[in-house]
């Protein structure tokens, strides 16, 4: 129950009102948040205060880990969220102190989720100041034994009891929610909180992380496209892992004096991505810009004499921070490129045709309305020259349109939009002109050629053919548990049968009682009042109905 919260919603609602970030909801999209609005104005810390720019980030980040990455996944949801408050939640910011390096060393040492080793026997040295600290997660800088530089990140302490507390008061809000609010059941809040309380907790296990890692390091073993460190040591609260030198992709300036082509380099991003997506069929999802880094030279060579020695070298980018990945099926692959080749080729009939097969659209949506306010919306957009063109901002506006007309999209997909939408975004801060247009259109069309390719597909069924044969020789078992599971659910069914038709005349019974009762009730009751002195027994058999309907 929200009671046995009390205290912790107690405060959410000291932080809401302090920011009245009653002033920043949706009341005119989604009027059954009044009630809510109004709570929020009832506290005292919202009295006197007036609409405060930018409430909802400083609330998000005043509440908590939990809250705050909420906030930083929901700024991906453009299906949910309005554009307005999406503009606050990108701007979540995930700096909070350091904790003590006494507190992380032990962290390091614990038997059960550590390494289970001293600090001595796994390092040759550890640096007690962090490199960086955010709400999950503190990194140190360290040397193995044999001299190899690392990095070592540790989860910070009872983290996990705090974010599973806050997660069992926001799924009963979201049932409470989703119970009262039409808004709410319309996104299905509650598979939303769940969907999110999985990545939270998988985010908390730096044993998947180092999965990951290692996953996309073996896509990219050998690539010039992208490197991927080595993970030496992990488990849940502390992974282990190669120390790689490069400096965050918004370090333009660095670049410049390195001699590197900013042109090649964004367009190297963007072909990342869709290796990932279309090859792979394993994303990183969360490329922000302090995800993504490109290699360099050891800093303390980064001078002007640099420039020169490295000029026509071709750096890599360097992943990180592997703890959200994304994955799609086959259908979906299929799904985003129809899609983006839709857009791209201003086909808004194709694009709803396409989502209207993946069963995102409501049932009694109007389609042509659908298409309508697409091409009058996004239409213009794609109307300027295809250098001008913002293929982010066309997402974002098709994702808006999906929003207002209650589409319901796949977390993992809105995974993938997302990044695209970041991926662009990078790759213009590296080079303004870059045209993602041109490059995806032809990685699309032909993964989409190549997986229609007849002569692939017999390839691919006659690699599966010995299974397939095999296969085959559990057909009579399977008929015959067939057949047996027809045969059980038919007695199934009969015994249903009987015990409803058991049941209706049981209900038939009761119902003859009750008039009966009602009848003896009635004339007991009529008789008593007729009679004189007689009256006591015909109310002593009035009651003696009622205990009769009530026992029979």
């Amino acid at each position: 129950m929200l009671l046995s919260h009390r205290a912790r919603l107690f405060e959410l609602w000291r932080i809401a009102a302090s920011y009245r970030i009653d002033t920043h909801l949706p009341i005119d999209e989604a009027p059954q948040l009044q009630p809510i609005a109004h709570l929020i104005r009832m506290h005292p810390a919202a009295w006197g205060k007036k609409h405060q720019s930018n409430a909802i980030k400083y609330a998000l980040e005043d509440m908590g880990t939990l809250f705050l990455k909420l906030g930083q996944l929901l700024s991906t949801r453009r299906d949910l969220v309005t554009p307005e408050i999406i503009e606050q939640l990108v701007q979540l910011q995930d700096r909070v102190k350091p904790f003590d390096s006494d507190i992380a060393a032990a962290q390091v040492e614990d038997h059960k989720h550590g390494l289970g080793q001293s600090i001595e026997t796994l390092f040759a040295r550890f640096d007690v100041k962090p490199l960086a600290a955010a709400s999950i997660a503190q990194v140190h800088t360290a040397a193995l034994p044999d001299g190899r530089e690392v990095v070592v990140k540790v989860v910070r302490p009872d983290i996990r009891d705090t974010i599973i507390a806050d997660f069992e008061l926001l799924r009963e809000l979201a049932s409470w929610a989703s119970a009262r609010i039409e808004a709410a059941r319309a996104v299905h809040i509650i598979d939303i909180v769940e969907d999110y309380r999985q990545v939270m907790l998988n985010e908390l296990d730096l044993t998947l992380e180092a999965d990951n890692t290692t996953q996309m390091r073996n896509n990219f073993l050998g690539s010039a496209l992208m490197y991927v460190p080595e993970v030496y040591h992990a488990a849940q609260n502390v992974m282990v892992m190669e120390r790689i030198q490069g400096v965050p992709i918004s370090q333009v300036d660095v670049f410049d004096r390195l001699g590197y082509d900013r042109a090649a380099l964004a367009e190297k991003g963007l072909t990342i991505f869709f290796t990932q997506v279309f090859r792979d069929n394993f994303f990183h999802a969360d490329m922000h810009p302090g995800n993504v880094f490109v290699e360099t030279p050891p800093i303390q060579t980064l001078d002007a004499d640099v420039a020169s020695a490295t000029l026509g070298h071709e750096p890599r980018y360097i992943g990180l921070d592997c703890a959200i990945m994304g994955t799609l099926s086959k259908d979906d692959q299929m799904i985003v490129a129809r899609m983006l080749l839709a857009v791209m080729n201003n086909n808004f009939t194709a694009l709803i045709d396409i989502v209207s097969r993946a069963g995102w659209i409501p049932p009694n949506t109007d389609k042509h309305a659908l298409v309508r306010d697409m091409r009058r919306t996004v239409g213009p957009m794609l109307q300027k020259s295809i250098n001008e063109i913002d293929f982010a901002g066309v997402l974002m506006q098709i994702l808006d349109i999906a929003r207002r007309h209650h589409m319901s999209i796949p977390p993992q997909l809105m995974l993938l939009l997302k990044t695209l939408v970041h991926v662009e975004g990078l790759g213009r801060e590296l080079y303004p002109d870059l045209d993602i247009w041109s490059l995806a259109k032809p990685i699309l069309s032909g993964w989409i050629k190549e997986q229609l390719d007849p002569v692939r597909n017999l390839q691919q069924l006659r690699t599966q053919l010995p299974e397939i044969l095999l296969s085959t020789t559990d057909i009579p078992k399977l008929l015959d548990q067939g057949l047996q599971s027809l045969a059980s659910q038919g007695a199934r069914q009969d015994s249903q049968l009987r015990e409803m038709q058991q049941i209706r005349a049981d209900i038939l019974n009761d119902r003859r009682r009750d008039w009966l009762a009602l009848a003896g009730f009635g004339i007991s009751i009529a008789i008593a009042i007729q009679v004189g002195w007689f009256a006591p027994i015909f109310y002593l058999l009035a009651l003696l109905v009622i205990v009769w309907r009530i026992l029979a």
